[in-house]
């Protein structure tokens, strides 16, 4: 069992998880509740990574990430080092196309709040910020674990737009779905068994606790 594959994964995992609890978070706020020209369209595209094609999203990845694209050139200016094929790139590339799956469930616990709750907050004088932190998030706890541990799951799950974005490299860039991939490509079933028995029961504990949560919200 590839065991540093399995470290990569985790840490991306939790890396990505932790990043869009706290970017998506108001943005779900911002879409369950504001009303404004264009909405629709803005929530098509943050939806996007769900219609697209793993490769067909990691294909435009690459083109951004590279070093003649905006992102790439921008990361390179910066830091005079590459995007693509480092643990930073995929960790970018997994938030983005994972977005949707902490979009969805927060917003859905956050449209399920009292409206005069919010209400009675700003006659209170609390500013929307203050109403997010204070009101919306503590009534909205069961949604946000939910949705962090949905995140969590689809990372581990991730592969196409890993590798194309991060390739294979050993302690950086190989997570473990990668990892099974090139043991059944090497013909190396007993580790590819191993390691993908070893996703079950994560997996199935995960969405035991995601049923749950989803019950309270």
């Amino acid at each position: 069992m590839d065991v540093q594959a399995f470290y990569v994964t985790l840490k991306l995992a939790f890396v990505t998880t932790v990043a869009l609890v706290v970017l998506a978070a108001p943005l779900s706020f911002f879409l369950a509740f504001r009303r404004f020209p264009g909405k629709s369209l803005l929530e098509a595209l943050v939806n996007l990574p769900l219609a697209l094609p793993p490769t067909v999203l990691g294909f435009y990845l690459v083109i951004l990430m590279g070093p003649k694209g905006t992102l790439g050139r921008a990361w390179g200016a910066l830091t005079g080092g590459s995007l693509l094929f480092t643990f930073i790139g995929i960790a970018a590339a997994s938030v983005l196309y994972s977005l949707p799956f902490a979009i969805q469930p927060m917003k859905a616990a956050f449209q399920k709040i009292d409206r005069r709750l919010l209400e009675s907050a700003y006659v209170l004088g609390l500013s929307r910020t203050a109403t997010f932190l204070r009101v919306v998030l503590p009534n909205s706890v069961s949604g946000v674990a939910a949705a962090a541990i949905l995140i969590f799951l689809h990372t581990i799950g991730a592969f196409g737009v890993l590798l194309m974005v991060g390739g294979s490299l050993p302690g950086e860039t190989r997570v473990a779905s990668i990892a099974v991939y090139e043991a059944v490509e090497a013909m190396n079933y007993d580790a590819a068994a191993w390691m993908s028995l070893a996703f079950v029961p994560i997996s199935y504990l995960f969405l035991l606790i995601v049923n749950r949560l989803t019950r309270e919200v």
